[in-house]
């Protein structure tokens, strides 16, 4: 079975396009998403007076006529930003009414997320099965955009079979963070959750651990500590660098001893590490400039033949 993972892509489209090809490309019979597919911001295009459109984008303010904006609308696409074209009136309403922005936001968010599964549906034959969870920093809503008709399955806290040979349990949910984001337990709860599905495995060393969350300190949760006020602490050496993964995650490991774990949530883990006979994986993320870091894996029941770590 030859298997594409990558993870963390935050809405961009570009990574999302290569994601579906990827079962082409590297000749994959399954397609695993890792967590976080949505995007991150909102960008305002208001029509002004004399028929100029006028945004901010990437600290520079642009005022452009219509047949320019398709272009720069797919750069905010590219990096994950969604762009919403409005009106000075309801700029100004929104601006006013918070709860109004989060609405939109999700509801731009859903969309998107609908339309990709819609193109997934288009794209990809039943010979590849694709399956995409949701990670920590998705709203709950994008659970209700995914349909059985569409074909793309969440997996989280199921077990499923792939090619109907190896099993697989599922979860994007993490530990705390500082950003507080909207799929985060305590370490004794996110156990649970693990425990929960593992429990359900027929053979849990022939089975793969999509968990969202890296285990803590097996070099795969290296990120930036940030101080009190969520900024990068800066030592004598440069931005000083710390274990955030979970130590549920690196216990569930350890008990059950799966084939595989697939990993993501810290951009800058990229790599591979075993902790027992376990192989662990966090191919990293490098979304905002549309390039989508993965992994392509050779496996069967009785172990990973062979992996690559890939970039494009």
């Amino acid at each position: 079975m030859r298997i594409f993972f990558a993870t963390d892509i935050h809405g961009s489209e570009t990574c999302f396009r290569k994601f579906l090809n990827a079962g082409q490309a590297y000749g994959a019979d399954v397609l695993i998403m890792g967590g976080d597919i949505t995007g991150k911001m909102l960008v305002p295009i208001v029509q002004a007076d004399g028929g100029a459109w006028e945004f901010q984008w990437l600290g520079a303010a642009y005022s452009l006529p219509g047949e320019a904006i398709p272009n720069y609308e797919r750069q905010m696409r590219m990096s994950g930003a969604y762009p919403y074209r409005t009106t000075p009136g309801e700029l100004a309403h929104l601006e006013a009414a918070p709860a109004e922005i989060k609405r939109i936001f999700r509801q731009v968010m859903r969309s998107s997320v609908e339309g990709w599964l819609r193109l997934a549906k288009e794209r990809l034959g039943k010979s590849v099965e694709c399956y995409i969870t949701p990670g920590n920093d998705d709203d709950l809503l994008v659970d209700e955009a995914f349909q059985e008709e569409l074909g793309v399955n969440n997996p989280e806290g199921q077990v499923v079979i792939l090619k109907g040979e190896i099993e697989m349990v599922s979860t994007g949910w993490t530990n705390r963070t500082p950003w507080k984001s909207p799929r985060e337990l305590e370490e004794e709860q996110l156990f649970a959750k693990i425990e929960a599905m593992a429990d359900r495995l027929v053979s849990p060393r022939q089975a793969i651990f999509n968990i969202h969350c890296p285990p803590y300190d097996s070099g795969l949760d290296a990120a930036p500590r940030v101080d009190q006020n969520l900024k990068p602490v800066i030592g004598i050496g440069g931005v000083e660098m710390g274990p955030v993964g979970s130590t549920a995650v690196r216990q569930a490991i350890r008990c059950y001893q799966p084939l595989l774990g697939l990993h993501g949530h810290v951009h800058e883990g990229r790599g591979t590490t075993r902790l027992g006979p376990t192989l662990c994986v966090n191919p990293g993320s490098e979304y905002s400039e549309g390039i989508l870091k993965g992994c392509l894996l050779l496996l069967d029941k009785n172990g990973v033949k062979d992996y690559m770590l890939t970039s494009g």
